[in-house]
């Protein structure tokens, strides 16, 4: 669907929320807004700093150097003020010229009052609220997982200040503790706020207006995201009566003319001008709200395994530094649910991409049991190429009809043209699903799960939680959704970054959004 003629505003202070049902275009958007994508039409004027968070970001480093820490302070350009510093400074130590002390103290007062010698301490503040600890800053970006890289990412928009902050789905990857935070900053925030959540605390503490995407146009309502629930309840209620009061008129006239036709002359030109005002009211009709599709996932049955269908002796795992996990030991039995749980930078997902065969382990080994078929659902959507269209995913090792392939996507809500659409393209929820119905594809019985629920709506997370509860296969998972959790019921956890190994209770719960 296409947004067409959409205007709104946003002022200093203004904290907007940006909802919508998953494809409706919330990312397609903010890319616009944010500058990433061209507009098809219209004008997007902003002024000040702008700090746009995209859905799926890949920081490379714009720092002095490798590190988060420089990446972050890069935000307000502090890295290469510190880095000139320095340099003055030796200049200065080798040759004590007058010219060479005037250029030190004129830069050392600039990054002075631009609040450099306090700029590392705030940002150690912001990583520790986010989650991230010290060390992990100091760490180059490469070695970070993705979670902890979107994390840096949002750290260094945080911390440049800016008038404006536009960000998409900010809450991923973040325990509950950082989603709290998070919250807070925002509300605190004195520039304006565009954001685009699926965590519905979060746009209940944090905005005060909601702008509303569907079916090609924006909705604007005021206050809380309670506040607009019901108020969009009550919107469709009234819209609905319109629409039908509307609809009848139209039939009633239509009905009028039609009996007028093929009689007198008079007659003739009345119903020709009953038609010219039934042509004119369907043009004004409003139109009903559409009922939300009802998204109903099924997985293919998974081919018979072997008893055991992982096993994994001393894995160790380290990115030149300290090692993040040791000597972890565990297996998972034919149809068992397995949870890995612990602190962010606990090394979750650096274990289930070494299971996946996406890394290598330092130490220990794994292997799969007899006729074990694996696939992986990676939380940066690895698996998705640029340039390829979606259907052209599916086909990959399915020798099937694209009707049938097409069908699939459908049981997923990814419908219509969006078959032939380049996948890179998708929203952040639309490419959950397309992973997901890959991993569909492959008949694996063996399925590592890393945070598959990201950027999925309410309605989605659900039926794709059915869908993985009905499953009969094997399930290593990390999550930090509740629901999604509480819907797979595992049957043991595995904790990280000790490798314990525990029987699974649903006292356990309050801990998965913690982990």
């Amino acid at each position: 669907m296409t947004l067409s003629d959409a205007s709104f505003s946003l002022r200093a202070g203004d904290k907007v929320g940006l909802v919508g049902r998953n494809g409706a275009g919330k990312t397609s958007l903010l890319r616009v807004l944010g500058g990433e994508n061209p507009a098809a039409g219209g004008r997007v004027l902003t002024s000040g700093a702008v700090g746009y968070l995209p859905q799926d970001p890949r920081p490379k480093g714009a720092g002095v150097d490798a590190t988060g820490l420089s990446h972050v302070l890069s935000g307000r350009g502090l890295d290469a003020q510190a880095r000139k510093l320095e340099k003055l400074h030796a200049k200065v130590e080798e040759s004590p010229t007058e010219k060479n002390v005037s250029r030190f103290a004129d830069a050392e007062e600039e990054f002075r009052l631009a609040g450099g010698y306090a700029a590392e301490s705030e940002v150690r503040r912001i990583g520790s609220g986010l989650g991230l600890r010290d060390d992990r800053l100091d760490l180059p970006l490469t070695t970070l997982s993705g979670g902890e890289r979107r994390r840096i990412e949002l750290a260094r928009i945080l911390f440049a200040g800016s008038d404006l902050l536009m960000l998409d789905e900010p809450t991923n990857h973040l325990d509950v503790d950082a989603k709290e935070w998070l919250a807070g900053f925002l509300r605190s925030h004195r520039g304006a706020l565009l954001v685009v959540s699926h965590d519905l605390e979060l746009l209940d503490t944090s905005i005060t207006r909601v702008l509303h995407l569907d079916e090609g146009s924006i909705i604007e309502y005021r206050g809380t995201y309670s506040q607009y629930k019901v108020a969009r309840v009550e919107d469709e209620a009234r819209r609905t009566k319109v629409a039908k009061r509307q609809e009848s008129e139209v039939r009633r006239i239509a009905t009028l003319a039609d009996s007028m036709r093929g009689q007198s002359g008079k007659r003739a030109r009345v119903a020709k001008s009953l038609d010219t005002r039934v042509e004119r009211l369907r043009k004004e009709q409003t139109t009903g709200p559409q009922k939300t599709k009802k998204i109903l996932v099924k997985l293919p049955p998974p081919p018979r395994s072997g008893v055991v269908t992982i096993e994994a002796e001393g894995l160790a795992k380290s990115y030149g530094g300290p090692p993040i996990f040791t000597d972890v030991t565990f297996s998972a039995g034919r149809g068992e649910r397995l949870l890995v749980m612990g602190l962010n930078g606990a090394g979750k997902t650096s274990l289930i991409r070494v299971l996946a065969g996406e890394s290598e382990a330092d130490a220990g080994t794994f292997s799969l049991g007899h006729g074990v078929s694996l696939g992986y659902y990676a939380q940066e959507h690895e698996g998705i190429t640029a340039g390829k269209a979606v259907i052209d995913h599916l086909r990959e090792g399915n020798e099937v009809s694209d009707q049938l392939l097409r069908g699939l996507l459908g049981t997923f809500g990814l419908s219509g043209d969006i078959a032939f659409q380049d996948a890179s393209t998708l929203s952040g929820g639309e490419k959950t699903k397309l992973a997901l119905a890959q991993l569909s594809t492959g008949r694996h019985n063996l399925l590592l799960l890393d945070e598959p629920t990201n950027n999925l709506d309410p309605p989605s997370r659900e039926a794709i939680g059915d869908a993985f509860a009905q499953w009969p296969g094997t399930i290593v998972l990390v999550s930090h959704d509740e629901e999604f959790v509480r819907a797979l019921r595992p049957d043991r956890v595995l904790l990280m970054p000790e490798g314990t190994l525990d029987h699974w209770s649903d006292d356990l719960l309050d801990l998965v959004a913690l982990a």
